[in-house]
């Protein structure tokens, strides 16, 4: 672990190696697993807020969903979360012409209708942070549906923090970004020596 102001960085997000690959994964990670995607404090209300822009993208059923119990609801370990459809579908999920599954949020963002792009812990993905009251543990969530994600890493040699650079500056500020990179730096210096 690697402490970078008061978060704590898992040495797998130095060391694994991940580039999502949504050609061949099409965006399952939207439509697995047995729960929403956290949210945290106050993307429900941006969600909300967004809903009539993305509405007319999400299926007939994602829209009761979203009619009988909101944008989100509170899972079994007590956090609030997107709400989801039939057990897995995320309700903003929405599809191209080819079947690959989008968030409808992420969509019209790049369209320039929107200025805020979906939740964090989406865009983070596969990065999953926990709050304790000291201190934000960063990270690697570990899923057999990223196993592809997990080649295309390895074969363009890329780390999971330089592949979302992007979202990490979001949540944390390139100052801090800056200090991941020199850790990241520090530990393959490290390993260079151990080597020799």
């Amino acid at each position: 672990m690697i402490e970078i102001g008061d978060k704590i960085v898992s040495m797998d997000v130095f060391e694994v190696l991940f580039a999502c690959d949504y050609e061949q994964c099409k965006g399952i990670c939207c439509v697995e697993g047995d729960s929403g995607a956290p949210l945290e404090p106050g993307e429900a209300e941006m969600l909300r807020k967004y809903l009539p822009e993305v509405e007319h993208l999400l299926s007939s059923r994602a829209r009761e969903v979203i009619a009988q119990q909101g944008v989100s609801y509170i899972d079994e370990e007590g956090d609030e979360v997107t709400s989801i459809v039939g057990g897995k579908d995320c309700v903003f999920t929405t599809y191209d012409e080819r079947g690959n599954c989008l968030c409808a949020y992420e969509k019209i963002y790049y369209e320039g209708k929107i200025d805020w792009i979906k939740p964090i812990s989406c865009q983070l993905y596969p990065i999953r942070l926990t709050k304790y009251k000291d201190f934000t543990a960063v990270n690697y969530h570990k899923w057999s549906v990223c196993k592809c994600a997990l080649k295309r890493g390895r074969k363009e040699g890329i780390p999971v923090y330089q592949f979302l650079k992007g979202p990490l500056v979001r949540t944390f500020g390139e100052e801090w970004y800056d200090q991941l990179e020199g850790a990241a730096r520090l530990l393959k210096e490290e390993r260079s020596e151990q080597d020799k």
